[in-house]
């Protein structure tokens, strides 16, 4: 399957996306688990939100081969810019 890494996970990562082998019938959750064992100081595992194929899954949700794993850590900062009517 194909993993995609957004916002600080591309940085700790050191790239965009790369592809995974997990067993058969692995879950969104497991896949998780495998990628905290790679990055665990990243601090963004608990509140990730994660597509599968730009659909959001659910940690119980089993992964398929070919799937494409969006992994979406929390956003933070920002501004408010021209444009924003509050």
């Amino acid at each position: 399957m194909r993993v995609l890494y957004f916002g600080v996970l591309k940085d700790v990562f050191g790239n965009s996306g790369e592809e995974m082998e997990l067993a058969d019938g692995a879950s969104v959750t497991d896949l998780i688990s495998a990628c905290r064992g790679l990055a665990a100081d990243a601090g963004v595992w608990d509140a990730i939100a994660v597509a599968v194929n730009q659909e959001y899954a659910r940690g119980v949700d089993v992964l398929k081969d070919g799937d494409e794993v969006a992994l979406l850590p929390p956003v933070s900062g920002g501004s408010f810019g021209v444009g924003w009517q509050g």
